[in-house]
């Protein structure tokens, strides 16, 4: 095979290297012939690189953290006046005050303008092969295509440009507004009706393109233009429905326990389109969308002692009263089982705390298995329960070998006074809602049983395209359209399939919509990294919530960074700021 290299020009022009930080990325090569998925399709050193680098693009660190901590959903203060802060680039984005030289937008930037020149070399490659007769290569040349439109579609999400580059030797141009969408169109629509339907969820597949092309035809308004009032026409809700109806209409079902998607074997979930697989040999990422928000002084596995969660991103005061105007005077946990799960089952008579003293609790507490402790799934309040480790920094034990479940004590703030771990719903930048325990938690994803760890590794796949989320962009479509019955019966669908615990299905809606079914879309795709776009196509972007009050629509758009920006300076006009920076 051709040893193509990479165009040197598009690296520099485009900004697309590797940083030294933190976030640092490895270049290690996965096993190029995805053996280790289940898959069968072996084309060697082309496509693996390029799905193994799409981990690093969702990273927490990543257009994850990005997606969630710029939209009202999720709020990372300087924890404890130590943990966190990373020169305010977490703060700057929640509160929309962002420069060219944020470290996260940078090291998005980078990360998917990486992951896309090698999508573009695979590309090449797969097609010298195709012309050398290897009919093998056929179908992962049109995954490559549709990858490609997939990372500059994340692109033009985040900073309102695409690069369009066909060969390692040309120069990218780069295209914002009609010409990007059309040219995503263009490449979305070439393998749509060509691309093998029948892989997993860990490749791209005929189903996932035409997610994303209702993806691309539901955003289409906002991307044509970013600044001003979206224009839906007609035509692109038509075809949302019509792709949409497509995958409804095909081999895909809703998961009856909504926490089944999120846990050790979704890679076998009927409802996932497309997730990014951490089975076998790409087991070697971490479980960063379940600790993330985890409290560092919560044990999540006890045949671990030495993990834990880290403290970071917590639910926004805004968003949980999003679930509280919905339910009114029930709980949420008892109205939705997509708010709360309770794994970690407390004996009703060591409910009631409030008698008892951290500092003297040695009795307070309960045995199970090591294998059989799960902590709670979905948004986590107030007190959490626990293994707890003695002075040796091993996992307490009951007389039969199993693990003493306790209170979790909140060691990383508490001071010589203990006090447990009592997540509360206040949380912002103020000394007091900066504290590691402030703010309720997102516990979506499943701490893995069968990685052989289960925080610095996982076999939990992270779903990034879901039927859920179909059934939710026909809804929009349709009541878009005027099709409010259409768009009703779409969402009462979703809701009432979470039926597996029925005491907490929720019940089917009377009326709908856009605020209604705006709400809905983050009842169902809350930790997703998807509300940051949500809120910008609803029209929400520019409100106020906790901590954020700027009204300036050109932050609908992140800056590109200054490092791309002076790497192009060769190139006049190449790469233009966007406006407002």
């Amino acid at each position: 095979m051709k040893n193509i290299m990479f165009n040197k020009t598009l690296l520099i022009a485009a900004g697309i290297v590797a940083f030294s930080s933190c976030t640092t990325l490895e270049e290690e090569v996965l096993d190029e012939s995805l053996t280790g998925t289940g898959q069968a399709e072996v084309i060697s050193g082309s496509i693996a690189p390029v799905y193994g680098n799409l981990r690093y693009v969702w990273r927490h660190t990543n257009n994850f953290g990005l997606q969630e901590v710029a939209s009202d959903e999720g709020i990372l203060p300087y924890r404890g006046g130590t943990d966190w802060f990373d020169g305010g680039k977490f703060i700057a984005v929640h509160q929309h005050l962002m420069t060219p030289g944020n470290g996260l937008v940078g090291d998005t930037w980078s990360n998917i303008t990486q992951t896309l020149s090698r999508a573009i070399l695979a590309e090449e490659r797969l097609q010298l092969e195709v012309e050398n007769g290897n009919s093998a290569a056929q179908d992962p040349l049109y995954e490559m295509v549709a990858m490609k439109a997939y990372l500059n579609m994340l692109a033009l999400d985040n900073w309102g440009l695409v690069f369009r580059k066909e060969s390692s030797d040309d120069f990218s141009e780069i295209l914002r507004g009609e010409e990007a969408v059309e040219y995503l169109e263009s490449e979305l629509l070439s393998v749509v009706d060509v691309i093998n339907s029948d892989k997993g969820p860990g490749r791209l597949n005929r189903y996932a393109v035409e997610a994303l092309l209702a993806r691309l035809y539901l955003n289409a308004a906002v991307y044509r233009d970013p600044y001003g009032t979206p224009d839906f026409r007609q035509e692109d809700m038509d075809k949302v429905i019509e792709y949409t109806s497509n995958i409804i209409d095909g081999p895909y079902e809703l998961s009856s326990e909504y926490f089944d998607l999120f846990s050790d074997d979704n890679n076998s979930s009927p409802e996932i389109i497309f997730s990014l697989d951490q089975r076998g040999v790409l087991q070697t990422e971490h479980s960063r969308w379940a600790y993330w928000s985890m409290s560092g002084d919560q044990v999540p596995r006890p045949e671990f002692p030495s993990t834990r969660g880290t403290d970071a991103v917590a639910a926004t005061p805004d968003f949980y009263q999003s679930w509280v105007d919905a339910y009114g005077d029930v709980d949420p946990a008892d109205a939705d089982a997509r708010f709360f799960k309770e794994n970690t089952v407390i004996p009703e008579d060591l409910r009631d705390l409030s008698g008892v003293n951290p500092n003297n609790d040695a009795d307070h507490y309960y045995c199970v298995e090591a294998s059989e402790f799960e902590v709670d799934r979905g948004i986590l309040r107030n007190i959490i329960w626990g293994p707890r480790k003695d002075e040796s920094g091993n996992i307490m034990t009951c007389d039969d070998g199993s693990v003493r479940i306790y209170p979790v004590i909140n060691r990383r703030s508490s001071g010589a006074d203990l006090r447990y771990v009592d997540h509360t719903l206040k949380v912002d930048f103020t000394t007091e809602g900066s504290l590691h325990n402030a703010g309720y938690r997102f516990s979506k994803y499943q701490f893995s049983h069968t990685a052989p760890n289960c925080c610095y590794y996982s076999s939990v796949d992270l779903v990034l395209i879901r039927l859920g989320e179909i059934y939710l962009m026909r809804a929009e479509a349709k009541l878009r359209n005027g099709d409010n019955a259409g768009a009703l019966a779409d969402v009462n669908t979703l809701r009432t399939s979470r039926d597996a615990r029925p005491a907490q299905t929720p019940a089917p809606l009377d009326a709908i919509n856009l605020d209604v079914l705006f709400r809905e879309s983050g009842f169902e795709l809350y930790w997703e990294g998807h509300r940051r776009t949500y809120q910008i196509r609803y029209g929400k972007y520019e409100d106020s919530w906790t901590e954020k009050n700027d009204t300036d629509v050109n932050k609908r758009l992140f800056p590109i960074p200054q490092r791309a920006i002076d790497g192009a300076s060769s190139q006049p006009g190449f790469l233009e700021q966007n406006a407002g920076y």
